[in-house]
């Protein structure tokens, strides 16, 4: 794994719409979008669970149609790729597709069945000749052997894809499972490899590292795993991993957390997932039991928990040593004041 091979797809504003019955409002939307944009990630999907043309009466109707959506989505996507799922099927070129390139859409995910990827070819060829970055998709990997999924997977590369997803739509892998496909796709082509993540046997993070370990090079989650079922991979405590050996450095994480809890916790009242101090406390090597302790200091002080913590966790504390919590917070709250002043006696030189 390197720094900058790894894309992040964020699909919040997509699988999340399955937890929220495609009821998404725009200014949610727009709140996401704003808050989201200048945290490095690569791309943020937006639209209906299913994808384009998928709201009806039996799949579900969507409060705002795809163009309103994708649109509200685009005004506020000044640094970050906006990207849309689309199943063949639910969506057409002529009907969704088209539209989303007028918008000014960047990423276009085609699924079909792990083993119908003869059903995206015309898609994905239709929008490779547009000049966009088109992946496909094959969901319910889970269904098909290896050797299955390798044979699709050379056919969405010969229609000229920039890679291909693998979804385990029903959370159903093992790490294992997901070891061996990807090892084998990887030795036998030559395009990038994502993997989507599904948490019914709590095993979404574990599955994507596993599949990072073995040469994919895309994470499609959401924030506080926010989506269908038991939700999926969620992308803070994947890129909290990550940052904690040293990989991702430019993604932002505090802005991703900070993201997760304004709009997916506070916003929608979405209360799964691990919050954003515990996955602190868990990459700096500091007693979770800490947490009350280092809020009130960081009240008290006006400096971010998230910092206390991290500098706990260099000075490498222990259960015993919360004495040690408020000096780290009056630290870093005169370290702030120091470079305040820095930077105003440097802008006056």
């Amino acid at each position: 794994m390197q720094d900058n091979h790894i894309k992040i797809f964020d699909s919040t504003l997509r699988d999340g719409s399955h937890a929220l019955k495609h009821q998404l409002e725009l200014c949610t939307i727009e709140k996401y979008c704003k808050l989201i944009d200048n945290s490095n990630l690569d791309t943020v999907i937006v639209g209906h669970g299913n994808g384009l043309g998928a709201s009806s009466i039996q799949i579900g109707l969507s409060k705002y149609s795809d163009n309103e959506m994708l649109k509200t989505a685009r005004k506020n996507l000044k640094n970050t790729k906006l990207g849309v799922y689309m199943i063949p099927g639910f969506g057409t070129i002529q009907d969704n597709l088209l539209p989303a390139i007028d918008i000014g859409v960047d990423v276009f995910k085609i699924g079909t069945h792990c083993t119908e990827a003869d059903v995206m070819k015309e898609h994905i060829k239709y929008l490779v000749s547009k000049g966009k970055e088109a992946y496909g998709v094959l969901m319910c990997c889970h269904m098909a052997t290896k050797e299955r999924l390798l044979a699709e997977a050379k056919k969405v590369e010969s229609y000229g894809a920039k890679g291909i997803i693998f979804m385990d739509s029903a959370g159903a892998l093992l790490p294992e499972q997901v070891k061996s496909f990807i090892t084998l796709i990887r030795d036998n082509t030559n395009f990038e490899i994502g993997f989507h993540g599904h948490n019914n046997l709590s095993f979404a993070v574990t599955n994507t590292m596993s599949a990072l370990e073995c040469g994919a090079n895309i994470i499609d989650g959401t924030l506080m795993g926010f989506g269908a079922g038991a939700g999926n991979c969620q992308l803070e405590i994947i890129i909290a991993i990550l940052q904690k050996n040293s990989l991702l450095k430019n993604v932002n994480l505090y802005k991703i957390m900070d993201t997760a809890e304004e709009v997916i916790e506070k916003d929608l009242n979405y209360k799964n997932g691990v919050k954003e101090i515990t996955i602190i406390s868990g990459i700096s090597g500091v007693f979770s039991a800490f947490k009350e302790k280092v809020n009130e200091a960081a009240k008290i002080y006006n400096v971010d928990p998230r910092d206390i913590f991290m500098e706990l966790g260099k000075l490498k504390v222990v259960g015993g040593q919360e004495d040690m919590i408020i000096d780290v917070a009056m630290n870093l709250s005169q370290k702030m004041k120091q470079d305040s002043t820095n930077y105003i006696l440097e802008s006056l030189l």
